[in-house]
């Protein structure tokens, strides 16, 4: 339940995030005409997201495609995940960029189309990313998924109230590092099955020697709570001295 938690908090923010920045710049540039292709876009994306989850959860249960869709996910989601980390600072000025290109065609309808595909792709990219991550988990991220979702919409909630007080790098930085550990988890339970599959040398004692580190095996329950407790701890930890800094910088300017 806690990577589910954690996966759908980081991604569902990090959706929050871009929906805001779209809809402000629309409406910053006096194109308020055009929000309605976000609200379409959001649509799309999440029935685009829910198509893949389903379509995952309905796969044959084979350890080859099992193995393939966990390779999938290591290359596919921490490619993204570095992306976005070396990106973040000009991520605003991009998309701004970009929503002007494709709000500034010359009929209102080619307008509303670029603003409704640039949409879809900015918002399923995280939502593909999540029935990615959820499906290495395979069991009990109901409840998790459905705490990180509110846990998401209360940090875009305090980020919208109180922005200047809400660590967006410290919280990224942070979730970020766990997505990475938690992928170098799936590829561990990725070469698992297929070893499982018959697919490399010595298959059968590869396969037996892994089984400890998979998500369900002794070592990899522990992996699992263990990197959650480091990043949780890290979070709260930096979050302290940050305070504690920012406090000594007000001191000195009085």
């Amino acid at each position: 339940m806690l990577q589910s938690l954690l996966i759908v908090m980081r991604e569902g923010f990090e959706g929050f995030l871009i929906v805001a920045i779209i809809l402000a710049y629309l409406r910053k540039t006096g194109r308020p005409q055009l929000v309605p292709a976000v609200r379409w876009g959001i649509g799309a994306a999440i029935l685009a997201s829910l198509g893949l989850g389903y379509m995952l959860v309905q796969g044959v249960q084979q350890a080859l495609w099992e193995a393939v869709l966990g390779a999938i996910t290591v290359v596919l989601v921490a490619t993204l995940v570095i992306q976005m980390w070396r990106m973040a600072p000009r991520l605003k000025k991009e998309m701004e960029a970009k929503l002007e290109e494709v709000s500034t065609r010359e009929t209102r309808w080619t307008a509303f189309a670029g603003v409704f595909a640039f949409t879809v792709l900015m918002i399923s990219r995280e939502g593909m990313e999540t029935a990615l991550m959820l499906y290495q988990i395979r069991g009990g991220f109901l409840t998790g998924g459905i705490l990180g979702l509110l846990g998401a919409a209360a940090l875009a909630y305090l980020w919208g109230r109180l922005g200047h007080r809400v660590n967006l790098r410290r919280f990224f930085q942070v979730t970020s590092i766990y997505l990475l550990l938690f992928l170098g988890q799936v590829a561990v339970y990725t070469f698992h099955e297929f070893a499982e599959a018959g697919l490399l040398p010595n298959s059968d004692q590869l396969h037996e020697a892994t089984e400890i580190f998979s998500p369900y095996g002794l070592y990899g329950k522990w992996f699992s709570y263990g990197i959650v407790l480091l990043c949780a701890s890290w979070l709260a930890i930096t979050w302290v001295l940050d305070s504690r800094k920012a406090a000594t910088v007000r001191v000195r300017s009085e």
